[in-house]
């Protein structure tokens, strides 16, 4: 076994999923990750899609992600939007609040740490 991993998803079956119900505040968002790994101690590493929509957003965790490709607006509860697109990239911390709008396609990598 290795002790790299590349963030390929060829012939890798993505997970599907969307927002709960409650949490939509426009459009029917869909999302699709690729969870590439999964390491002891809560650390995720992969790729995740979503479609058209917006949604608020919680945090409990730590994320960094990079945009790869598609425009996407996130907005923290009281702060100014933030317009991400390819090759952006963030940190949301735990106790993060606001919405997430998906205006074009998103696809991004990511690192949880719960």
């Amino acid at each position: 076994m290795s002790n790299w991993i590349s963030f390929d998803t060829t012939g890798i079956q993505p997970e599907e999923g969307a927002p709960v119900p409650e949490r939509i505040i426009s459009g029917n968002p869909t999302f699709k990750t690729w969870n590439l790994e999964e390491a002891a101690g809560g650390l995720y590493a992969g790729i995740w899609e979503a479609t058209l929509g917006a949604w608020m957003i919680s945090y409990d965790e730590w994320e960094y992600f990079r945009i790869i490709s598609g425009y996407s607006i996130v907005t923290e509860d009281g702060g100014e939007p933030v317009h991400l697109r390819a090759g952006d990239s963030m940190i949301l911390r735990p106790g993060f609040k606001g919405s997430w709008q998906v205006v074009e396609t998103t696809r991004k990598d990511y690192v949880i740490r719960l």
